[in-house]
């Protein structure tokens, strides 16, 4: 029962948090707030499962960032609404409508969330490129445990760009404020399972679905080992990045997250918000695990 559980817990999770968003505001065309309770009770059903199904049990305890987790939670979930509630003011502006509104509620989202996908997946490659973007993600990337709040852990200047690089080109093409709104709540929900601390094995839609047993690799610490697994939404734009990685038989620790050189990177909110303005100190990556070099060198010999 477990297993079948855990195979379950991803699709069932995204598709009926998600599928309940589409027909409330897409086929019911009830309000788009009422998408924020649920997207509480979608914490709330997650953190449930993280600690009655951990893939880390030390991953649910607090390293004394639970309050700093939840203040960036909060205020990046509110520039979300904010920057929601501007979509018909965009749209009274954009003299066109290239988009297709006449198809089904449920199509036109699917398109938003693979362009959206695209459009944030590159962005999230520059950032580990470009050294002024690198600054505002490495908030991000400071965590040392996984859990479904970490997704929402992020600085907002690089949530702006990052929004920027995956909606606005959408907007420009008239998507509908409905769709919008679905869009937003489905990231969120997909960001819950991106970093979720649940031990979850979906099998065969695991190798195309950008969840946790493939982005928990993004965060190792070990310098250029974690620029794997950009994906948004799908793994299709890694596999053409040739940024594609996995390591079924590895089981990450605190140890292995974070950032390698810097790792004294700020832990209280207002530091990190500061940090990318800042000169911190610099160190030399650390070394590979041995049980990650052996399959890395496999992986991108093939």
């Amino acid at each position: 029962m477990k297993d079948w559980l855990l195979r379950w817990y991803a699709p069932v999770f995204l598709f009926g948090f998600v599928g309940t968003a589409t027909w409330w505001v897409g086929y019911c065309e009830g309000s788009a707030l009422w998408l924020l309770p649920l997207l509480c009770l979608a914490a709330g059903v997650s953190f449930l499962a993280e600690h009655r199904w951990p893939y880390d049990p030390d991953f649910n305890e607090s390293q004394g960032d639970r309050g700093r987790d939840v203040l960036h939670a909060l205020v990046n979930e509110a520039l979300n609404l904010a920057s929601i509630a501007l979509v018909p003011l965009l749209a009274a502006w954009v003299p066109w409508r290239l988009w297709p509104g006449e198809w089904p509620f449920a199509l036109q989202l699917v398109l938003a969330i693979a362009g959206a996908d695209l459009g944030v997946t590159l962005m999230h490659y520059a950032s580990h490129r470009v050294a002024w973007l690198w600054r505002l993600h490495a908030v991000h990337h400071s965590v040392t445990r996984m859990y479904g709040f970490n997704g929402l852990m992020k600085h907002p200047l690089h949530q702006a760009i990052e929004a920027v690089g995956g909606v606005l080109p959408l907007l420009l093409l008239g998507l509908p404020y409905p769709v919008a709104a679905v869009l937003a709540f489905a990231i969120a929900i997909q960001l819950l399972l991106q970093h979720s601390n649940v031990d979850m094995s979906p099998g065969l839609l695991g190798r195309w679905m950008a969840w946790a047993p493939l982005h928990r690799f993004h965060h190792l610490r070990y310098g250029a080992a974690g620029d794997v697994n950009f994906g948004l939404f799908f793994t299709v734009w890694d596999r053409l990045l040739g940024t594609a990685f996995d390591a079924p038989g590895y089981r990450l620790s605190s140890r292995d997250l974070g950032i390698g050189t810097q790792p004294d990177y700020p832990r209280d909110y207002a530091g990190q918000l500061l940090a990318p303005f800042r000169v911190l100190p610099q160190g030399d990556a650390p070394a590979l695990p041995q049980g990650l070099q052996q399959t890395r060198a496999q992986v991108y010999s093939e």
